[in-house]
């Protein structure tokens, strides 16, 4: 029966919410799509006291016993190779040897990143693994690549980055020749670090994507380019402070509108189209990041994650199943490497 299912291990314990929000959006994902079968994996009998309180498809649902938890402040690489019976590690465990197609987890972003190298392992001829979500913007989304990865990152790196990335929007945002563009400090060619120097022409004679060229950080916003490429020590940085920024900016607005009588009576008035485009930037309905290149399908959740971003991360993963990003991966960098 669940043959024709996208299967997707998650991680109950992982995340600020975890296992009310983590457990409820699982429930909600298999309710409202017919093609997806969750694996629960942590702590038994937490979980089914949680699962006890829904309705949905035991058939669907399944838990998966794990008596450790690995927290955040936890040393990433020393927690995978210690907590062997860990939620992360026993759903990765499953991704590895083909029980589940993709995992989910809010948990601690280090642990998933190794986990998903040493665990689920790379696509042969897959440098580096980055991980890529989509920020939105003024005309949609743009995915950067990569936000936490790979701080140290050499130019080959980033050329596979700009293709893995290419591949995405193409086949999951629909979006024909990706543009993609290369983080600078400046529009010119002859700006950039040494690895913006020596990237650039790579990019720029590479037959497999659209580049554009160079791409400021004010210009992320306004859907300049379709595919952002740096290292994950700048990208990081950018998500950090799109993240930051929007929120002061909503808690702002909010403050300013209350301020008076007048402009209260003027936010009513504003309301429904003012929280239609707030939600965009803050509500975004893509779910989590990929960690691409991976053998198996892993997605970072965010870590304060509600169920509807669980739910959309899960969502995420069977989009990912069907258009076969991975087989596409592994059949453009092994197309590269015969050429």
């Amino acid at each position: 029966m669940l043959k024709d299912k996208t299967i997707v291990a998650v991680d109950a314990m992982g995340g600020d919410n975890a296992p009310v929000e983590i457990i409820k959006g699982a429930v909600d994902a298999v309710n409202a799509n017919n093609a997806v079968a969750i694996k629960l994996v942590g702590v038994e009998s937490i979980i089914n006291e949680e699962l006890a309180k829904y309705e949905y498809d035991k058939e669907r649902i399944t838990v998966f016993n794990a008596t450790e938890v690995i927290a955040t402040e936890e040393p990433p690489v020393k927690a995978i190779k210690s907590k062997k019976d860990s939620s992360i590690v026993v759903a990765m465990n499953m991704v590895k040897h083909g029980e589940a197609d993709a995992f989910v987890s809010a948990g601690s972003t280090g642990a998933v990143l190794v986990g998903g190298q040493v665990i689920v392992g790379r696509i042969k001829g897959i440098e580096r693994p980055p991980l890529a979500p989509l920020l939105p913007t003024k005309t949609g989304h743009t995915l950067l690549v990569d936000c936490g990865a790979n701080v140290d990152a050499r130019p080959s790196h980033l050329v596979q980055f700009a293709k893995m990335g290419s591949l995405y929007m193409e086949n999951i945002m629909g979006i024909e020749r990706p543009r993609v563009a290369i983080v600078n400090n400046g529009a010119e060619e002859e700006k950039g670090n040494a690895l913006v120097h020596e990237t650039f022409p790579l990019l720029k004679n590479c037959p497999d994507i659209n580049f554009i060229g160079s791409i400021e950080a004010r210009e992320i916003p306004t859907g300049y380019a379709d595919v952002i490429v740096c290292d994950a020590f700048v990208g990081n940085v950018i998500l950090k402070l799109y993240e930051g920024l929007g929120t002061t900016l909503v808690s702002e607005i909010k403050k300013g509108l209350m301020s008076s009588f007048k402009s209260k009576i003027g936010a009513l008035l504003i309301k429904p189209t003012l929280k239609k485009t707030l939600k965009r930037f803050m509500d975004d309905e893509q779910g989590g990041a990929p960690l691409l290149g991976l053998n198996g399908l892993v997605v970072k959740a965010h870590g304060s994650s509600t169920a509807k971003d669980i739910q959309n991360a899960i969502y995420q993963c069977i989009n990912f199943k069907e258009q076969q990003i991975n087989e596409k991966i592994r059949e453009n960098i092994n197309l590269q490497e015969s050429l």
